[in-house]
């Protein structure tokens, strides 16, 4: 079958690994597939460099997020920075029209059978041109007015109304959790058919190189020590920031322990300065930001993982990066992690914005060497069985006749 992958988004980040994920697992189905993005924002030619250490990076899935040429699209997201939020949304509503244009162009070129869209706020013209047209088209859901967003919507109303035809009017759905789909449902009483598929990992990407993980613990410095790893993104939605808050003063207490954490953003500077006050810049390193062919090797290095905060209805991709790596991780129990994860078999999971709990939690496992590996191992072999991507490309393709 030839399948069309639209988006609007910059394809970087996780973004750009979720849409490369999906792409391949379809490939793997035999199918063929080709993505439609705008100039600049094609997440194939995301390709590895080595950043420098201080790029800061807010959206990353993993800490990895390399330096692209401007396009088309980059360039209109540094234009829509400084424009009001009603003028942003008035730019996605006119969007339309060259969505309109490049789909029926596209479509008719490559003779494709399904169209495979990650959903934009105010994009219509995609699902009403494939109705039209009598060409089944699936809606990949993880942005919603329904939802907490960093931009407040300022056609709220409008908003709603568009996004109740859209999911009405597809072919089918897919949400990433089933917190995601009960909100829609609520909302929309008659949406299209759905599933549910969270994230996944490619496991031809996270290969367990124990040697490079030795290499790397010894260049560290810690051979000896239990690694607790962090790697994404330094912004407050993810919690990194309160966890070394609350955790730095307490690591005297517990030689034993060193934090690897991984990444750059918004809040790493603050971090840096609460790590020196408490006289812990021994236990808690800071790379910063690696290449994306690195990231393996650090998650290698590591323990086990934190993932010190999310919200209730994502499904967070360094979950099952680190489970792709054989590694556990710490996480609350908001319901998209917990469908997932089974606590105690394939990661642990505390009680969801339980701070205190977070901190004990870690505390306690550092010294169950055991239970991390045995963790771990399930957790890899939970991906292997239940979660690489060809498993959400056939979800995805169950609502298509």
């Amino acid at each position: 079958m030839n399948i069309l992958f639209h988006h609007r988004t910059r394809g970087r980040g996780a973004e750009g690994v979720h849409i490369r994920g999906v792409v391949k697992g379809l490939r793997e189905l035999g199918h063929k597939v080709s993505i439609l993005s705008l100039p600049g924002a094609d997440p194939e030619e995301e390709l590895p460099t080595t950043p420098g250490p201080k790029e800061a990076s807010a959206q990353s899935s993993s800490a990895a997020k390399p330096p692209v040429k401007k396009g088309l699209f980059s360039r209109l997201t540094e234009l829509t920075k400084y424009t009001p939020e009603f003028v942003f949304e008035l730019f996605e509503l006119a969007f339309n029209l060259l969505a309109w244009w490049r789909l029926r162009k596209t479509v008719k070129q490559q003779n494709i059978e399904l169209i495979y869209e990650r959903y934009s706020l105010f994009m219509f013209a995609s699902v009403w041109w494939a109705k039209r047209h009598n060409i089944p088209i699936v809606l990949e859901i993880n942005d919603s007015c329904l939802v907490h967003r960093v931009r407040e919507l300022f056609f709220q109303r409008f908003a709603r109304s568009v996004e109740r035809w859209i999911f009405s009017n597809a072919t089918g759905l897919v949400f990433i959790s089933s917190r995601f789909q009960q909100v829609a449902q609520d909302a929309y009483p008659d949406i299209a058919p759905s599933v549910i598929s969270p994230n996944a990992a490619d496991l031809d990407q996270f290969v367990i190189d124990k040697p490079a993980a030795q290499q790397l613990r010894e260049k560290l410095k810690v051979e000896d020590k239990v690694v607790v790893g962090y790697v994404g993104a330094f912004v407050h939605w993810h919690g990194i920031d309160w966890f070394v808050d609350l955790i730095a003063e307490r690591l005297k207490d517990y030689p034993n322990i060193v934090l690897l954490l991984v990444g750059d953003g918004a809040c790493y500077d603050s971090i840096k300065q609460r790590i020196a006050s408490a006289g812990a810049e021994s236990q808690i390193i800071m790379p910063g930001r690696v290449a994306h062919d690195q990231v393996p090797t650090y998650l290698s290095a590591m323990d086990f993982g934190i993932l010190p905060d999310s919200n209730d209805y994502g499904s967070p991709m360094k979950l099952f990066e680190f489970m792709a790596m054989g590694k556990g991780m710490v996480a609350p129990d908001f319901t998209p992690i917990d469908e997932v994860v089974a606590d105690g078999e394939t990661s642990w999971l505390f009680k969801a914005n339980d701070r205190e709990a977070c901190v004990e939690k870690v505390l306690a496992l550092s010294a169950q060497p055991d239970q991390q590996q045995l963790v771990g191992e399930q957790a890899r072999a939970y991906i292997e069985r239940e979660r690489q991507w060809r498993h959400n490309a056939e979800q995805l393709l169950t609502l298509v006749k």
